[in-house]
């Protein structure tokens, strides 16, 4: 891992996670997200809160999402998972003024990976005030519904949009999912946060460069 980030020559292609990526951990919206995770998975076997969140913990581990472990070992149907967990409320975010001016300097094209809905980007990326600067949504849908850090999700994101590899960065607040990303030979950006699971099975060999502040490092690449 680089400790000092320099200009990246050479990219065209700039991938950024959604949650907690482009917008802070600190406005808790993924915690209305991972609450009501528990709340479904309460009401759907009749268990109590907290042994809904320790199965839910357990799928996140193990399957890369929540939901992905509900599907394989509940049959659970992913658009009524997808529509209760996103139906969230927005007002703690505000448009990024910062981050629409850092995203629009950069050069070529900025695509979102996330492991949420498009509908729900969509939203986020709304409130934020920088969807113009988002040529591409790729969602776990599109996925097939295989999350972070999947391989094959990653390679049918490649393929979606005619990535080269050589010539994308990619920015998580999860490490993990920097893993297929390195060994495709993307460059690889971990966003340093206050999120308590970002650092869940780091591989520090997957990590090119370690930030705190996503705004400056893009301001870096202008």
């Amino acid at each position: 891992m680089k400790d000092t980030v320099p200009r990246l020559a050479g990219i065209d292609t700039w991938i950024f996670d959604l949650d907690n990526t482009l917008y802070s951990p600190g406005c808790a919206l993924f915690d209305q997200i991972d609450q009501r995770m528990g709340g479904f998975i309460a009401e759907l076997f009749g268990i109590d809160e907290a042994s809904a969140r320790a199965l839910q913990k357990d799928y996140f581990l193990r399957h890369g999402t929540t939901l992905r472990g509900l599907m394989l070992e509940h049959d659970v149907p992913p658009e009524r998972f997808l529509e209760h967990v996103h139906d969230i409320d927005l007002d703690a975010l505000v448009p990024d003024r910062d981050l629409g001016e850092a995203l629009a300097s950069l050069p070529g094209r900025c695509l979102v990976y996330t492991n949420g809905s498009a509908r729900h980007a969509e939203r986020v990326l709304a409130r934020l005030a920088i969807a113009e600067e988002i040529d591409g949504i790729f969602d776990l849908v599109a996925a097939d519904y295989e999350p972070k850090p999947a391989e094959s999700s990653f390679d049918r994101f490649l393929d979606r949009f005619a990535i080269d590899p050589g010539r994308a960065v990619m920015v998580e607040d999860m490490a993990r999912n920097l893993v297929p990303a390195a060994a495709r030979g993307v460059t690889t950006v971990w966003l340093r946060t206050s999120y308590a699971w970002g650092a869940v099975d780091h591989q520090p060999a997957a990590v090119d460069y370690e930030i705190a502040d996503l705004v400056a490092f893009l301001n870096a690449q202008a």
